[in-house]
Parts: structure tokens; sequence; C-alpha cells
């Protein structure tokens, strides 16, 4: 799971981290969360965000043009 969740960018982490999450039921998000080393609101942002992809923003991206990322 690991390595699959090291392989994705951004925007598709945060559904496959909720998916695993939900699989686990009492706990998930929690032992996801520092399974995958990413923060617990990344998991819950994933479970409430809508499964198809925004369309203001083209396929080959991650964030919208102009986006800032997190700080390093």
């Amino acid at each position: 799971m690991r390595f699959t969740f090291s392989t994705l960018n951004e925007r598709q982490r945060r559904p496959y981290a909720a998916t695993e999450a939900l699989k686990l039921g009492h706990g998930g998000i929690a032992y996801v969360a520092e399974l995958f080393g990413c923060h617990r609101g990344t998991v819950e942002r994933g479970s409430r965000e809508p499964r198809r992809a925004d369309p203001s923003v083209p396929a080959q991206r991650a964030r919208k043009k102009g986006a800032v990322g997190a700080p390093a």
C-alpha cells in the first residue's frame, strides 16, 4: 500500500487513503495516516471529496494553475 501511495499525485492520494481507511473501519483513519506519513485531515478530506475529477483542473495537473503548495 505504501508503494502505491508513493506513486500517486496529491489529488489521487487523498481518495486512495480514504478508501483504505474505510476498509479498516474503526481506527482506520489514524492507522492509514500513520502508515502513509500524512495528516489525518488528508484522509478525512479524501472521504469528503467527490470521486470525479475537477473540470477546472486539466487531467495532467494535480493543482489549478497558480495554486500554492505546502511549504517545504
